[in-house]
């Protein structure tokens, strides 16, 4: 989160205003830290600071809400002038309002509440006494806490249901009390940060006059003096004034980007004044090798490197870790990057290895060379892995001679140096650099093996031993390898019920990972026989001692292995390989059922936040995929026993059913053995059994929705049950209305015949408790039951469902000007609008194309209101986008049918969009065009709306970082442009619109954004299908698009190119190689040709480090390889293998 610009605010200001201090910067880290909960969890409609100040911490988050309404409210005028004036200056949107606490707020509102409150311990006499009101700004009376116990006592009536206070205390405000204060009013609290701020009390003004005159020097034209920079950093980490903080921060940051660094950063290594200095040096030097090496000349690599080894070489025990990572980090990615230095590991084991002291620093080197050959900073390029990765073979002898020779130090650092030398061996074993098919008799493999069973190994060493053995076990072995290392993991059984007994959790975890690896290292050899199962299949009975430890986080770690072994069963669908594995899935059911199990004393329903819910929601996934393997119906079956046995608890019976719940959907509709036992049990349940049993069993009966379809005889007493527990208050509701709506959907014939009743709960959806969203599923539900009603009775009950929902919605166009609009609130219009789009969305029956489809009669009467709705709400992008998904589905509802309804909505669209540009408007043209293209009077009008779209589209997307800022746009607006290509291809390629647009997406090449990427790749494809020469459709159209091939294809091959090796993800190639192929089939070979060799010639042929990205041979490969293609496939192979050149 960016702390904003306070600049504008002068000493006169502070006279009056807090001045941003430590306490200011803390709040905002805790706001960083729980920035994505805020963003897209709470996505608060209302956010109030109070005593804002100079309105930084309000300011910042302004920022990044961009649809949150923010407020600050201060007694002191200055502050929220301040506060008005620091938002402006940051460009955000922030209204301020002079008063006292919240006095000026509406009740339940707030959803996000600040408050930096004026905590210091003071006397009443003087805050009384005070001559200026800064003084309310920190003084807190008795414990600090004068206002804080005020604000506490009315917070039951500001925050909204959902609401979250950020509150920042000092120890000395007893912040145990306030948490229990908190607790006693029903909230929940919990401590986000803690940081020790030295001397925050007290009053300081302390400037250094030269300090800021060298910090306004914010451009590097002169090469800065050691010292200044050695007193910029000084002030950065010791200078306890924020503003001046503030600057010495850009201006080293400017720094750093300078060519000065280089030097600079060398010098101060070579002094070592402090530690702050240091490490900034070596984070400079790394910063400075990682993304600006271009900027040294190739002559002065040699003693940049010569350089780094000294100050490493200089390196003692008691150096700072983060200094000997980063110097480290620096050296490791020189040695990558400098293609003259031939033998890197070999010389650096030649000068550091003799040196006792260097033992650290250069096992730190040999770990990062490797790691860092993937970095995407370095971007080093095939060929230059290939050579490193030569290189790091020819060295490994040595280098396991080093590794060998470390693990003896007895020195007091032992343990330090032997998990330095396991993560380097485990990093060189990941890369397949050293080979691992002679025995498991390497020393260092059976260091590995001892550390792992020795119960004195501490937890440090023993991570990275199971670090080091999973690399083993992820690399391919031979044979007599692999059984070596299988028949040695299975001898730390004994270790890991240790680790069991003693409670080491840590330990445990481990060793289930081992276990886990170890079965994945072995997956397809236990696949490889139906007849005699391999060995290995010994592993799993390893995996699932781990599934049955009482901690459910040990069990999830094998999660994926069984989610890859159902899978592969499932495409095999061999019936005798299938049975080797049925016992190991019949035991790990019993244990999801043991570990699913609640507490005994849990009283209420699950929190569905919690981390137990977030398991068992992974649990009934996981069961979904395994019970194939032993049948679901035995699975059912087995649970229906366990329920049958006797003193069988409130919990167990809940996980039986849980899994029961997870299985109904596989079993057969005819079964009448167990399901009618287990439905008459639930209908029959009391208002004693426990509340989540029931809840449970609701859900089960949701579950067997196919098989009360196959059993009417069972629906109205289930419609019963469930209505009555819609109606309770206790949590139930909603597990009725999630059961209610699978039966809806299953049983639509034969709920027909209750529609009135259904209708009724439409009607009263408000009464139950359940959530929007919940709602929002009956009424789908309920609406497709009303497609299978006659058409009178459908009319009248679909008009009565909608009225349900519109009459809110007219109340609220009508109640005056727009308000707060707290998101999910009935005062939320996006909640009416996504109930009706639901019924219009889903009642959905057979009407022939001569009738007139039941929902234009209601699309018509409804378009007055939804056209206010639209001028009303018209800033709100979130009703916006709302609106038009309901007009969307309306539309594709009665298609043509609604021809009246085009010209007033595009009409009030491009008006719209013209002041807004909500792109939703774009999506929604694009539902036009698809619609009415084809009909010959309204292509003008349609092609006018476009023309209207292009100019705020363009000048959007113009402007700096447009396309990124406004992927949304370039999405729908390309696809708006696509539908046009497809539905009315000639008259808009006729237009005079079809070259700007065509430039535009030139442009957007090069957006790493994957839905606006590929609808700009889908535009250029649909656009040259019509040039094809085999194209016998509307043959007008082939001169236009070879034309426009002709004028625009060495740029778009050109762009096409650039963008695959240097923007765009893998995963995207295939859309680029789409547009190749089509480009291919429009101009001539010759043509093509040359475009592919004009943008292969504009690639740079050497890197920063003077190594060859592409050789000429490679590139002759891609372009012959592009030109012999016939289908994509072969040009995403082409692309994907020639951009791994240069990436």
């Amino acid at each position: 989160m960016e702390t904003p610009y306070t600049d504008h605010l002068s000493d006169t200001d502070y006279e009056n205003v807090y001045e941003p201090s430590q306490d200011s910067f803390l709040l905002l880290d805790a706001l960083e830290i729980d920035l994505k909960f805020i963003e897209q969890e709470l996505k608060p409609n209302l956010c109030l600071e109070i005593g804002p100040g100079s309105g930084i911490i309000i300011t910042a988050l302004a920022k990044r809400l961009s649809s949150t309404l923010c407020l600050a409210i201060d007694i002191n005028r200055f502050a929220t002038c301040a506060t008005k004036l620091t938002a402006q200056r940051n460009g955000a949107e922030v209204e301020c309002i002079c008063g006292n606490l919240v006095d000026n707020v509406r009740c339940n509102l707030i959803d996000l509440l600040l408050f930096n409150p004026p905590y210091v311990v003071t006397a009443d006499e003087e805050i009384r006494d005070a001559k200026s009101n800064l003084v309310h700004s920190w003084a807190g009376g008795k414990h600090g806490r004068r206002v804080i116990d005020v604000l506490l006592a009315k917070l039951p009536e500001i925050l909204s249901p959902r609401g979250v206070l950020y509150l920042l205390l000092l120890k000395e405000n007893k912040p145990e009390e306030v948490m229990q204060a908190l607790t006693k009013l029903g909230f929940k609290s919990e401590k986000l940060i803690e940081r020790r701020i030295p001397d925050l009390c007290k009053k300081y003004r302390e400037f250094d006059k030269e300090w800021i005159c060298l910090i306004n020097q914010m451009m590097m034209e002169v090469a800065p003096t050691t010292d200044l920079v050695y007193q910029g950093i000084c002030t950065l980490f010791h200078n306890t004034n924020p503003r001046e903080k503030e600057k010495a921060s850009k201006w080293l940051e400017e720094f750093q980007k300078s060519i000065y660094s280089w030097t600079i950063a060398d010098e101060l290594l070579q002094q070592k004044r402090d530690l702050h200095s240091c490490y900034f040096a070596a984070q400079t030097m790394r910063n400075k090798i990682q993304n600006s090496f271009n900027e040294l000349p190739p002559s002065s690599h040699e003693s940049l490197r010569d350089s780094l080894i000294t100050h490493i070489g200089q390196i003692t025990i008691d150096t700072d870790n983060i200094i000997v990572t980063q110097l480290c980090l620096a050296l490791a990615d020189l040695s990558l990057l400098m293609a003259s230095w031939k033998q890197p590991i070999l010389d650096l084991l030649d000068m550091l290895s003799p040196q006792p002291q260097s033992m650290w620093p250069l096992l730190e080197i040999l770990t990062l060379i490797p790691e860092e050959m993937d970095s995407r900073y370095l971007r080093l390029g095939a060929n230059r892995r290939e050579e490193v990765h030569l290189q790091l073979e020819a060295a490994a002898p040595k280098v396991m001679e080093y590794l060998c020779m470390c693990m003896h130090v007895s020195e007091t650092n032992q343990e330090k140096i032997l998990n330095a030398t396991l993560r380097c061996y485990s990093t060189w074993v990941a890369i397949h650099a050293i080979r691992l098919q002679q025995s498991a008799q390497n020393p260092l493999t059976q260091q590995v093996f001892k550390l792992l069973s020795m119960e004195s190994t501490s937890r440090k060493l023993h991570d990275t031993a199971t670090e080091c053995m999973c690399a083993l076990l992820s690399t391919s072995l031979d044979p007599q390898f692999k059984l070596q290392i299988f028949n040695c993991i299975c001898m730390l059984e004994p270790a890991y019920h240790n680790s069991v007994g003693t409670e080491d959790i840590d330990k445990t975890m481990n060793y289930c990972r081992i276990f886990t690896v170890l079965c994945e290292a072995f997956f397809f050899e236990m696949l490889q026989s139906d007849d005699m199962p391999h060995y290995s299949i010994k592993g799993l009975d390893l995996v699932l001692i781990c599934v049955g430890h009482f901690d459910y986080e040990v069990a999830e770690i094998t999660f994926n292995l069984w989610y890859s072994l159902s899978e592969e069963l499932f495409q095999r669908n061999n019936d005798t390989l299938t049975a080797h594995f049925k016992p190991h899935i019949e035991r790990l059911l019993g244990a999801l059922y043991r570990l699913a199990q609640m507490e005994s004393d849990q009283e209420g329903l699950l929190d569905e936040n919690d981390s137990f819910s977030d398991f068992r929601r992974k649990v009934s996934d996981l069961i979904k995929d395994v019970a194939f393997i032993v049948g679901s119906g035995a699975c059912f079956k087995q649970m229906f026993l366990l329920l049958q046995s006797p003193g069988t608890t409130w919990e167990s019976t809940e996980s039986a059913l849980f899994i029961m719940q997870n299985v109904a959907k596989n079993i057969i509709p005819d079964e009448n053995e167990i399901i009618p036992k287990v439905v008459e049990a639930i209908l029959n349940l009391t208002d004693k059994t426990h509340i989540a049993v029931r809840y449970t069993s609701i859900m089960l009966l949701g579950e067997l929705c196919d098989w009360i379809e196959n059993h009417p005889e069972t629906l109205q007493a289930v419609l019963d049950f469930l209505l009555c527990s819609l109606q309770q208050k206790n949590g139930l509701a909603a597990a009725a209305a999630i059961a209610l709506t699978s039966i809806c959907s299953s049983c639509r014939q034969k709920m027909t015949c209750h529609i009135f009743g259904l209708v009724n709960i439409a009607g009263s959806l408000d009464s139950f408790e359940i959530n929007n969203d919940l709602a929002i599923g009956l009424l789908k539900g309920i609406s497709l039951i009303l497609s299978r009603l006659p058409r009178n009775q459908l009319e009248t009950a679909m008009r009565e469902i909608i009225r349900f929902q519109l009459e809110p919605l007219a109340e609220l166009v009508k109640s005056g000007p727009v308000t707060v609009v707290c998101k999910g609130e009935r005062t939320d219009p996006a909640y009416w609008v996504d109930r009706a789009c639901a019924v219009i969305r889903h009642t959905n029956p057979d009407v022939s194309t001569e009738e007139i489809h039941p929902t234009l009669q209601i699309l018509n009467e409804t378009w007055p209101l939804i056209s206010q709705i639209m001028d009303k709400y018209q800033t709100d992008v979130r009703v916006m986008e709302r609106t038009c998904r309901l007009i969307r589905y309306g539309v594709r509802m009665v298609r043509k049918q609604a021809s009246l309804l085009v010209e007033p909505l595009i009409n009030q669209m491009v008006c719209l969009y013209t002041l807004h540009h909500h792109s939703c408007f774009l999506y929604l043209g694009s539902v036009f065009v698809d619609e009415f293209a084809k009909v010959d009077e309204c292509i003008n009008g349609l092609l006018a709306m476009l023309k209207a779209f292009i100019e705020p589209t363009f000048k959007m997307l113009q402007v700096e970082n447009g396309l990124k800022n406004n992927p949304d746009t370039v999405d729908d607006f390309f696809r708006l442009c696509s539908r046009f290509i497809d539905c009315c291809p000639l008259p808009f390629l006729q237009s005079a619109l079809v070259t700007p647009i065509f430039q535009c997406a030139l442009l957007a090449c090069t957006l790493d954004h994957r839905e606006a990427n590929s609808s700009v790749m889908k535009f250029f494809c649909n656009l040259l299908k019509w040039g094809r020469s085999n194209n016998y459709r509307l043959s007008e159209c082939k001169p236009l698009v070879v034309e426009i091939a002709q004028q625009n294809g060495e740029a778009l091959v050109m762009n096409l190119v650039h963008a695959s090796v240097f923007c765009l993800h893998s995963y995207m190639l295939p859309d680029v190689a789409e547009v190749v192929t089509e480009l291919k089939a429009v101009v001539t070979n010759e043509q093509m040709e040359s475009y592919l060799k004009t943008a292969l010639d504009a690639l740079p042929r050497k890197n920063s480090g003077g190594y060859v990205t592409a050789t000429q041979l490679q590139l002759d490969e891609f372009c012959n390889t592009v030109m012999r293609a016939t289908a994509p496939k072969s040009v995403t192979v082409a692309l994907k293998t020639f951009t791994r050149l240069f990436r």
